[in-house]
């Protein structure tokens, strides 16, 4: 048996020789960073994906299991899930004996339980798999290997977690591509069906990249080339076997053919892919069919109709979903989405300032109280929010401002989604206004929320909130700023006047509500 220092020597030899390295855990992501968000923020983010993976996995039934499978072990190793991490890569390793990543990450947790001669057993089957220091080669290709090791690390950046900036965003996404392209020329003999679910998933990848490129106003001769890739990669996914994939290929496809208008000239690949004559809700369409018995491919529609400003599409195919499917456990996600679709049709669409159906925002509160039934349902801000905002609608300012304290300590540092922030500071100065909270008790919950928000989001983020705030709420803020100065405080009175002068860029209403 080969001990581990040899082990060690031929895993070095291995990352010379070789343009991959297998497992997951060297991965630039986010995930294998340091946190720097507290710890229960960042479990909180783990378990979210982690579920999403759950989802995923029941949805799967070829090859890509094991991308997913792989993945949900990386999740629980970082959750500190030891035991159940090395389970999962332990079945994956036994079910596929030839999967690279399986060993790597198996290693990998027998590193940190001190098991060194489970570990030298993996290093060296690994480097048997790969034909490392063997002149017997197993009956396999071992190029095919290296194709599913890479596509199923390219899958991961999927569910990468923290990304609070669109740099960092179109780094992970292009690292994303970049492995998928690696396992594409690696694996020209892999199954075509399989080579679809990997299309897929560069498809989404690649959507998103664009999304982030047409929002910086980027020149679109820059987002052309992958543009016409994305729909030729569609064009293949809309053949697959598998019907999750063929009914969000379809999705996509539609969201694509509305992005043409975003260009001057119609793009090539459209008409190379025989979309000349399609329209988007024509492939809308096409998805809803195919997709009309499956609860979690609805709920995946659901959401991106909602993020695309579709909400009665949104609200049908969620009540598609909780007809097949209606407990809150197991369908927590179509009772959020619903909710959601209702506060916005209930609700001015310009500002959200007053209702247009008080009904309707009846319903958003119902279908939020079953999303919170479950746990992660009641740990995301957003709900939260959302919630604040109906109650303000309703004209219930004490329990909204519950909602959007809770928001903000549930948001994670570092985050730009500093909506929360605005909308306590303008219900508390409401309230003011109202004579139904006093100079005193308003000096003191402004004090202690901006100091709040000062540690939990960018400075400069919490400025630009407290200047919209100041220029929409000019009397409350006088007044407020002479019983402080009347108190002593002037810190805080100097900083709410400089964010009236300074010039910042005005933060969008609601840029967390169609974050995708």
């Amino acid at each position: 048996m080969e001990n581990p220092e040899e082990a060690e020597v031929d895993i070095d030899t291995l990352i010379d020789e070789m343009d991959y390295i297998p497992g997951h855990f060297h991965l630039e992501m986010n995930l294998n960073f340091e946190p720097c968000s507290p710890v229960n923020f960042r479990g909180r983010d783990m378990k979210l994906k982690r579920d999403s993976l759950m989802y995923e996995l029941e949805l799967e039934s070829g090859s890509q299991r094991f991308a997913v499978r792989n993945l949900l072990g990386v999740f629980s190793f970082h959750l500190e899930e030891m035991e159940q991490a090395k389970e999962i890569f332990m079945s994956i390793s036994q079910e596929d004996p030839d999967n690279l990543n399986a060993w790597a990450n198996l290693a990998y947790v027998y590193d940190r339980l001190d098991s060194e001669q489970e570990e030298a057993d993996c290093t060296k089957k690994l480097a048997h798999l790969m034909g490392l220091g063997s002149e017997d080669e197993s009956q396999a290709d071992p190029r095919l290997r290296a194709a599913r090791c890479l596509a199923e690390q390219g899958y991961a950046y999927v569910f990468d977690i923290g990304l609070v900036d669109e740099e960092d965003r179109m780094e992970k996404l292009t690292a994303g591509l970049m492995l998928y392209d690696k396992a594409l020329a690696y694996g020209q003999q892999i199954p075509l069906e399989e080579k679809r679910s990997w299309y897929f998933t560069m498809a989404t990848l690649y959507i998103r990249l664009d999304g982030i490129l047409m929002n910086k106003g980027n020149d679109e001769q820059k987002r052309l080339p992958a543009f016409n890739r994305t729909l030729a990669l569609l064009r293949q996914v809309t053949k697959s076997s598998d019907s999750h994939y063929r009914a969000l290929s379809w999705c996509y496809l539609g969201m694509l053919l509305e992005r043409k208008e975003t260009f001057s000239t119609t793009p090539m690949g459209i008409h190379d892919c025989g979309y000349s004559g399609t329209g988007p809700l024509d492939c809308f369409g096409k998805a809803i069919a195919i997709a009309k018995d499956n609860p979690p491919t609805l709920n995946r529609l659901a959401k991106i109709f909602h993020f695309l400003g579709k909400q009665e599409m949104a609200m049908g195919i969620c009540n598609m979903a909780l007809d097949v499917l209606q407990d809150p456990e197991l369908n927590w996600q179509a009772y959020c989405t619903r909710a959601k679709v209702y506060y916005y049709m209930g609700v001015d669409a310009m500002q959200e300032l007053f209702p247009v159906d008080e009904t309707a925002l009846d319903n958003a509160l119902e279908f939020f109280a079953k999303a919170m039934e479950f746990d992660l349902g009641d740990a995301l801000p957003e709900i939260q929010l959302l919630r604040g905002k109906c109650l303000r609608l309703k004209n219930e300012e004490s329990n909204a401002i519950g909602c959007f304290k809770r928001a903000i300590e549930l948001d994670d540092v570092g985050s730009t989604y500093t909506e929360s922030f605005r909308c306590l500071m303008e219900t508390l100065l409401m309230l003011f206004s109202q004579k139904r909270v006093n100079a005193e008790m308003l000096m003191q919950e402004v004090e202690l929320w901006v100091k709040k928000a000062e540690e939990k989001y960018p400075k400069q983020r919490v400025r630009q909130e407290l200047r919209l705030v100041c220029r929409n709420h000019t009397t409350e803020v006088i007044e407020l700023s002479k019983a402080m100065v009347t108190r002593g405080n002037t810190e805080l009175v100097k900083m709410l006047f400089e964010t009236i002068k300074t010039d910042f860029s005005k933060p969008k209403l609601n840029e967390r509500s169609f974050s995708f």
